[in-house]
């Protein structure tokens, strides 16, 4: 079979096409992404797979008629889900040409915060791989949404240190859950980037604080972490309290400006501190309230 792809919205690496991918040359079939210029007559495909993350982003236009066309991901139906036999197999790295392993060693989540997808897509947490399943580099970045809250991930932590692996958990590490023995846990973990938090409550900051003060205790490299700060509409103020107390205790925020499923446009004074706190010089060294003065 002639298999195409398309990546409708994904800035990163989408890790459903790449275990599509493998699944399909696993079974023979030719795989490649989708060119409505070129895949017309002898070239069309018998089948192709369309992934798309976000709803609110622009969908894909150049659909073709006359082919079966698999959509999934969250942009495009929540609750679809890969069948078991292609969800457990190991990703095609050389679709995006990679240089590190990606997946989950867990899904779910146990919160049930307002603002998030995880939930409603995937349930509370559960094991979901052990890393060697899909581990092919010497770095990989994991995507879980909530690692420490089970002891599955907790036990593929342990594995990541004898492994000696870069790891990155892109999502962020609950910092509620980061008690004296899982920073000192953390601290033996070789990190591909600085330790990922997350604070996007003002009853949060405290629950940061210890998280850090530990991991530093620990020696857990390298020492300045950074935190995903959710900016909810309107709140500027709520966020801005948040980001002074992480820049007073030496961690770079990562504002995210908050997006509900059907999308918004998002104001200019949200776009400037999001756009403030991401330029880290300026951040390091001018206050917000002197960058807002001159209009940058």
């Amino acid at each position: 079979m002639n298999i195409c792809l398309i990546d409708a919205d994904s800035k990163i690496p989408n890790l459903a096409l790449m275990k599509i991918s493998a699944w399909h040359k696993a079974q023979g079939d030719q795989v490649s992404w989708y060119n409505a210029m070129f895949h017309v007559k002898e070239n069309k495909p018998d089948k192709i797979y369309a992934s798309k993350v976000f709803t609110f982003t622009e969908d894909y236009h150049y659909f073709p008629h006359d082919v079966e066309v698999v959509k999934g991901g969250t942009g495009y139906d929540i609750k679809k889900t890969l069948p078991d036999e292609i969800e457990t197999i190991c990703p095609d790295y050389s679709l995006y040409d990679m240089d590190h392993s990606l997946g989950f060693l867990t899904r779910g989540c146990p919160n049930k915060c307002s603002w998030c997808f995880v939930p409603k897509k995937e349930g509370n947490i559960r094991p979901a791989q052990d890393i060697e399943e899909f581990l092919r580099h010497d770095k990989a970045i994991l995507a879980d949404n909530n690692v420490l809250a089970h002891d599955w991930g907790i036990k593929q932590i342990e594995k990541i240190i004898k492994l000696k692996v870069k790891v990155d958990f892109n999502q962020g590490l609950d910092a509620r859950l980061i008690n004296d023995s899982t920073a000192k846990l953390l601290s033996k973990v070789r990190w591909l980037n600085p330790i990922r938090l997350a604070c996007d409550t003002e009853g949060q900051m405290k629950h940061v604080q210890k998280a850090v003060e530990l991991l530093r205790w620990y020696n857990a490299t390298p020492a300045r972490y950074s935190c995903y700060v959710l900016l909810k509409p309107g709140k500027i103020d709520d966020c801005l309290k948040r980001v002074k107390f992480l820049k007073g205790i030496c961690i770079d925020p990562f504002v995210q400006p908050f997006q509900p499923p059907k999308g918004r446009i998002i104001p200019q004074d949200e776009k400037d501190l999001a756009r403030y706190c991401d330029m880290k010089a300026t951040f390091k060294s001018v206050w917000w309230e002197d960058y807002k003065k001159t209009g940058a």
